[in-house]
């Protein structure tokens, strides 16, 4: 067994690892999704730097305390091209690649240190890489790296406005934006430990992990606002003209109003609400805690919830079906969308 110390972007990780056997027992009256495994994450092509694996070792935690980490290479973030479905595995500092009509596994890549966020954005795959603090800029036909770009410290999130890329800084509590090129056009203030970015109503709006608020900035990155919301504020999907966040520790999901950040009502899902997002229809949210996905009406009722596999934290739809990465599991589950 190998032994590493390794810096966490949130305690939420640490959730998705200490209740993953209570997440299995709930999730046993969930729909069943397939189940894709992807591997140790070893890179094979593409890429710049070497892959590392950890495998069983311990995590510390920001107040100096230690948890056991699983033997995973913790695919974490996911994101869609058009063709194939990407995701972080962000213990192995690479990328996989997986073709979306049938579920092959089509390549994995190496990037930085630890990426825990992906975008698909100008025609390419966009990476965070929390302890290099930079992005990676990927090719998604090849896989090759195609930029390296500075970003803030403990770089974890990501929106695209239709011009540039605004990546959160976790550690730094600042957002940096991009142009799709990689030049640097600016860092901004938002709250503590922002986390989840979406697009809307003309506004960046940044869940703030910390202090139970989102900032919402203009696109010249003017602080417009900031709202309350739940504990653990972690993702934020774009509804139209409305914004969801989920708040982890609160087991729900907030809408805002996106013109003027107006409460439109807070919701009930499960335990550890992290990634969110909206098909054009209903809204879905992944529920860390309980390895689960739920499926939830616009007027936040919950019609339906399938059972992931273990510690899922991020969401992505392909056009058909929604796919989530399982952390703690080393695979990406599937469903229909409808």
């Amino acid at each position: 067994m190998s032994l590493l110390r390794l810096k966490v972007f949130s305690v939420a990780v640490f959730l998705a690892i200490s209740t993953t056997a209570l997440g299995v027992v709930k999730a046993q009256s969930a729909q069943p999704m397939s189940e894709i495994t992807l591997g140790n994450g070893t890179a094979t092509s593409g890429g710049a730097n070497g892959v590392s694996m950890v495998g069983d070792g311990v995590v510390a935690i920001d107040d100096g305390g230690t948890i056991s980490a699983p033997s995973t290479t913790g695919p974490e973030a996911v994101a869609f091209d058009g063709t194939y479905i990407w995701v972080a595995m962000q213990y192995s500092d690479s990328v996989t690649r997986v073709r979306a009509k049938d579920g092959v596994v089509s390549g994995t890549f190496a990037v930085g240190k630890r990426p825990v966020a992906l975008l698909y954005a100008g025609s390419a795959i966009w990476v965070a890489n929390l302890l290099s603090n930079n992005v990676t800029k990927l090719d998604p036909a090849t896989g090759a790296v195609l930029g390296t770009y500075a970003a803030g410290d403990g770089p974890g999130g990501f929106t695209f406005d239709g011009t540039n890329i605004w990546v959160a800084n976790r550690t730094s509590n600042n957002i940096t934006k991009l142009s799709k090129t990689g030049t640097n056009l600016g860092t901004f203030a938002a709250g503590k430990r922002p986390m989840g970015l979406a697009y809307a109503g003309g506004s960046i709006w940044v869940a703030n992990n910390y202090g139970k608020m989102v900032t919402r900035l203009s696109t010249a990155g003017a602080v417009v606002g900031t709202y309350a919301v739940g504990r653990g504020a972690f993702g934020v999907a774009a509804q139209g003209e409305n914004v969801w966040i989920t708040n982890y520790f609160d087991k729900t999901v907030t809408k805002l109003r996106a013109s003027d950040g107006f409460n439109l009502g807070t919701f009930t899902v499960g335990d550890g609400a992290a990634g969110i997002l909206f098909d054009g229809v209903n809204i879905w949210v992944v529920c860390n805690g309980d390895s689960t996905l739920m499926k939830v009406s616009p007027s936040g009722i919950v019609l339906a919830t399938f059972a992931t596999g273990k510690g899922p934290f991020s969401v992505a739809y392909d056009g058909a079906n929604v796919w989530v990465p399982n952390y703690a599991s080393n695979s990406v589950s599937k469903t229909a969308a409808n």
